[in-house]
């Protein structure tokens, strides 16, 4: 399978985030970790084995991406509105740094699906619906869609607000939503067992924010697996290999 790597650095910072692609030729597939992850974490864990015949194919190119977990979202110590700030950051590499990089690799500009397990879905919907223009499609497995409940403290700004799709949701009208109506799919996975509901709450999460989509007319589906379907790669694994195919 083939495969290329880049170092890229984080706009605003000294850090640089690793980015690696698998496969020749498709539609390429943003992937993030989860939570504290790293790029090669899709493929150490099983993800690339699980969509292999679909990489093999040429349907489907994977960009991997470490997160940037550790210096935003997961950094208890600071406000959120600090961490929602740095959250920027990361999201600024995505678009100045890592697109470019994966139209590069491809020869041109493609439409990107992007995915993500546990936080990383968080990162998937975030990606897709602040920039439909370059991701129409996310594929989110086990994720939470409200940062403001991942050990919030302090005064929520203009920061945290448009880095949580479970506020700005709910307010989205006139031409931009009609926009999204048109542009956006956001499909929802979650399972019903272990560690769905607590600690991590994705369950709930899901639930609800598929109720929100729902309320604004934006396309999307909401697809819950059973009892036994843990917060674990397993069964991300066979998720998005039963999803993905029909998106590429």
């Amino acid at each position: 399978m083939h495969r290329s790597e880049a170092w890229l650095r984080v706009p605003g910072t000294d850090e640089h985030r690793h980015v690696v692609r698998w496969g020749h030729y498709g539609r390429p597939l943003l992937a993030f970790p989860s939570e504290g992850g790293s790029a090669v974490d899709y493929g150490s864990n099983g993800m690339l084995e699980a969509i292999a015949p679909l990489v093999d194919q040429g349907r489907v190119t994977v960009f991997a991406v470490d997160s940037l977990d550790h210096y935003a979202w997961s950094n208890n110590s600071l406000p959120t509105e600090e961490r929602a700030r740095r959250h920027g950051q990361y999201h600024a590499w995505l678009t100045d740094e890592v697109v470019p990089w994966i139209h590069h690799e491809l020869g041109g500009p493609a439409d990107i699906i992007t995915s993500g397990v546990s936080m990383g879905a968080y990162h998937a919907v975030q990606f897709t619906l602040a920039r439909a223009d370059l991701a129409p499609v996310a594929i989110a497995l086990s994720g939470a869609y409200d940062p403001t409940q991942w050990h919030g403290w302090g005064d929520f700004g203009d920061a945290t607000y448009f880095a949580n799709p479970s506020a700005y949701v709910p307010n989205l009208h006139g031409d931009h939503l009609d926009w999204l109506r048109s542009r956006v799919y956001i499909q929802l996975v979650v399972g019903q067992g272990p560690f769905e509901v607590h600690p991590t709450k994705s369950l709930p999460s899901a639930q609800h924010f598929a109720h929100l989509l729902a309320e604004k007319g934006i396309p999307h589906d909401l697809d819950m697996w059973g009892f036994d379907s843990a917060h674990d790669w397993p069964w991300w694994r066979r998720q998005l290999a039963h999803h993905l195919p029909r998106f590429v």
